[in-house]
């Protein structure tokens, strides 16, 4: 609804309703039953209504959207023991997406009109568990400890396996010589003065404060158009409820800014670590600065866009000065994990990489072209690209979710990319794998078997 019709709308009610002789009240009472004695709701249903209208159609949602994972991908995830992120979870092994009639080899060397025409394109769009539905939605790992983040009527739908460590590794740009800050803890309200007193200065704790301080959205909030039992004071989220200690849970939500709803592109939460070098903020929104990018969630993102229905949830205006500001000091202290085998220039150092490292940094640098968006040291170049994947598979909807085009996506540093699975902004790729797969299919670079096993060794590396 335009600012305009909002306006507009009661005034010309109201011209209707006395032109009828009746009252807005008497009118709007018998059309809609939620009517208080302050007068009317803009909600037709009560929570309770709304709540069992979800569950009723929830199996057979989740139903199909299994059906459509598991046609996709092989998730019986391995592991490499011998792989671990920084806070020591085991890396998930693939490619696990799966193929219809062809090998990796063979699918290689066909075009994308060959592909298309075909249909066997292993890694389109992938859909939200719930596409017409949408919002924000947390992994079980991060709902053990932080029940207030249930929903009632979608669930998570990707494995624990293919997902960050639960309590991330926290680094510091300001005091690298403590390693690990979090130890392991998942940093909440009611813990982080302990573990970073001495540590931050005050500004910095008072911006983390605010990243732990829960405020309300479109799903988590009073409202009767929730999607959470609560509606007491444990409602609202953190931004640290999708950005664990800092990083990433692979938290998912719906971008806010395409319509209709079937081309909304579901969005992966990306991770915070880094962002001190970063030009861009938002997978596709290109907002120049943290500061920029905090004070958006609050006012839009959180809401889904919508700035009457943000009114209606209680939006929380982050004040630029005194706390997006503050907010913006603490981010941007946080720190890429260590990389024991990069030296100064990022680049590795060739006294402790392995030959099918070193191999993998040439293809990196030369004939795989990574580096031409994911140049050394911090493997980004601060910009857009658009892949045009779209070459490779038929517009048509799937799962409730069209798939068409991703459009300009910003290039995301791939230093401490080990710790981020799933990848890409919707997380259709569940491996470094099948990265490399999706990569070498879209960039048409005809790699052999061990150059994409090299390749993944040295992404390992960063």
């Amino acid at each position: 609804m335009s600012m305009t019709r909002c306006i507009r709308w009661p005034r010309l009610l109201t011209i209707a309703l006395a032109a009828s002789g009746l009252s807005s009240l008497a009118i709007l009472a018998q059309q809609n039953p939620v009517v208080s004695s302050y007068g009317p709701t803009n909600q037709t249903q009560t929570f309770e209504q709304i709540k069992a209208g979800r569950m009723a159609v929830k199996a057979g949602i989740a139903k199909a959207h299994a059906d459509l994972l598991k046609s996709r991908y092989n998730l019986d995830i391995k592991t490499d023991p011998l792989a671990k992120m920084s806070g020591g979870k085991a890396v998930p092994v693939g490619p696990t997406a799966k193929l219809a009639g062809v090998t990796w080899e063979q699918l290689g060397k066909m075009t994308p009109a060959q592909i298309r025409e075909k249909g066997i394109f292993p890694y389109q769009p992938l859909p939200f568990p719930d596409h017409a539905e949408g919002g924000m939605l947390f992994p079980e790992m991060t709902i053990k400890p932080l029940p207030r983040l249930v929903r009632f009527d979608v669930d998570f739908d990707l494995p624990e396996a293919v997902l960050p460590d639960a309590a991330p590794a926290i680094y510091l740009t300001t005091r690298p010589d403590l390693g690990d800050v979090a130890k392991g803890r998942l940093v909440t309200l009611s813990n982080y003065y302990e573990i970073f007193n001495g540590i931050l200065n005050p500004k910095q704790i008072e911006g983390l404060r605010l990243l732990l301080t829960q405020f309300p959205q479109q799903q988590f909030n009073a409202t009767e158009d929730r999607r959470t039992d609560r509606a007491d004071g444990m409602i609202g989220v953190t931004c640290f409820d999708c950005h664990v200690n800092g990083h990433t849970n692979r938290a998912t939500h719906l971008v806010g800014d395409i319509r209709p709803q079937e081309f909304r592109h579901r969005i992966n939460t990306p991770s915070l670590r880094g962002v001190n070098v970063q030009r861009l903020f938002g997978s596709q929104r290109a907002l120049k600065t943290v500061e920029d990018f905090t004070e958006f969630e609050q006012r839009a993102a959180y809401f889904d866009g919508d700035i009457c229905m943000a009114t209606k949830k209680g939006v929380n205006i982050v004040e630029r000065g005194s706390q997006a500001h503050f907010m913006a000091e603490f981010m941007e202290i946080l720190d890429f994990p260590p990389a024991p085998k990069l030296d100064i220039y990022g680049e590795l150092d060739a006294a402790m990489a392995t030959p099918a490292e070193l191999k993998g940094e040439a293809l990196f640098n030369g004939r795989a072209r990574c580096a031409s968006c994911h140049p050394a040291p911090y493997y980004t170049d601060n910009s857009m690209h658009n892949l045009r994947a779209e070459r490779f598979y038929r517009q048509e909807l799937v799962d409730a979710m069209m798939m068409a085009h991703d459009g300009p996506i910003k290039t995301f540093p791939l230093r401490g990319v080990k710790d981020s699975p799933p990848y890409l902004h919707d997380g259709r790729c569940l491996t470094l794998e099948d990265t490399v797969e999706y990569f070498n299919l879209v960039q048409q670079l005809h790699l052999t078997p061990q150059e994409k096993s090299d390749l993944t060794a040295f992404l390992r590396c960063l």
